[in-house]
């Protein structure tokens, strides 16, 4: 007998209703010329324009607003290279707590700047040479805090499966919906919800080449670690997936599909002359795949979760200049 998933899409409609009047409900472009590259209708849900300026949002207030009144008011916990730290940040500021963040020594400084600005003390870690959550479990031991991690939690993963659910209500039905992939929480979710809707619907990952550990997991069948991947999308930059979303994962994703730095630096930029958006290079993944033709037989109706937009304006010039 199967075991009883984690997350249901009962949990990810109920994420929605909490978010209602919290999270934005964030648009949806279409682009005749995108539609012409890739030979195929797409529907980019752009999780750039969500508060905190990613999807991280979505699936930390939902995991905080989960809390006890005791529990809320000792303050949360967690850990993050930069966009779950800003929205649990401002999710503890929202619901009248105090935040303490473990974030990476080298996280982009616009980052950090954010998380800080939010009202979160932030203490710092080296990722190459340290184990995060194992410090941040610690962490949270010592001072009494709720730790709410940064994908492995079934309300963070209801949470972002809110994403996914609006996206679909907007479109309707969709052949294929494809998802960047770090820890797998953001999938997870949206393959939850999007499952439910249109149970035919392929769900296809996208990693870095650098970081495929989703990949060679969902290939073995069991989570495989892989050293700390040194790219550019330091938001997909983590050597395993979670516990909870690989479980998930293992169930309801069809594929992963492996971008390079190159490709998502070419995503960028065409989000920005054509589509007119910002997008962090982990944001540009999904993206990233369709443009370089990654995605395996493309359906007729796609969608794509843009993931995120946190990049400051000296690395993103970089960037592109490249």
């Amino acid at each position: 007998m199967a075991a009883a998933s984690p997350v249901t899409f009962d949990d990810v409609r109920a994420a929605a209703a909490r978010l209602e009047g919290v999270a934005r409900r964030t648009p949806v472009l279409t682009s005749r010329t995108l539609n012409s590259l890739v030979g195929a209708e797409v529907f980019i849900k752009c999780e750039n324009f969500q508060r905190v300026g990613a999807f991280k949002f979505r699936g930390a207030y939902n995991a905080v607003a989960r809390l006890a009144p005791e529990q809320l008011a000792k303050g949360v916990a967690a850990y993050s290279s930069g966009n779950h730290a800003q929205a649990t940040a401002l999710a503890a500021r929202e619901l009248g707590t105090s935040a303490v963040i473990l974030m990476p020594e080298d996280a982009p400084r616009s980052k950090r700047e954010a998380t800080a600005g939010y009202g979160a003390e932030i203490v710092t870690y080296d990722r190459y040479t340290q184990d995060r959550t194992a410090l941040g479990e610690a962490l949270a031991e010592e001072r009494g805090l709720s730790l709410i991690p940064p994908y492995d939690h079934p309300h963070v993963i209801a949470g972002q499966g809110t994403a996914a659910l609006e996206l679909l209500e907007e479109t309707g039905p969709l052949d294929a919906l494809v998802v960047p992939v770090g820890g797998g929480g953001l999938i997870a979710g949206s393959a939850t919800a999007a499952k439910a809707l249109h149970p035919g619907i392929r769900i296809v990952g996208v990693e870095p080449e650098a970081g495929d550990d989703t990949k060679q997991s969902l290939e073995t069948g069991a989570r495989v670690t892989v050293p700390v991947p040194r790219t550019i999308a330091d938001g997909q930059a983590l050597p395993t997936p979670g516990a909870l979303t690989f479980s998930v994962n293992q169930r309801l994703v069809d594929g992963i599909s492996l971008v390079s730095d190159a490709e998502i630096i070419n995503a960028m930029r065409f989000a920005f002359e054509r589509l007119k958006i910002v997008l962090e290079p982990s944001g540009a993944s999904g993206l990233a795949a369709l443009l370089a033709g990654r995605v395996d037989t493309p359906p007729s109706r796609i969608g794509v979760i843009a993931s995120g937009g946190n990049i400051d304006t000296e690395r993103f010039v970089q960037l592109l200049g490249t």
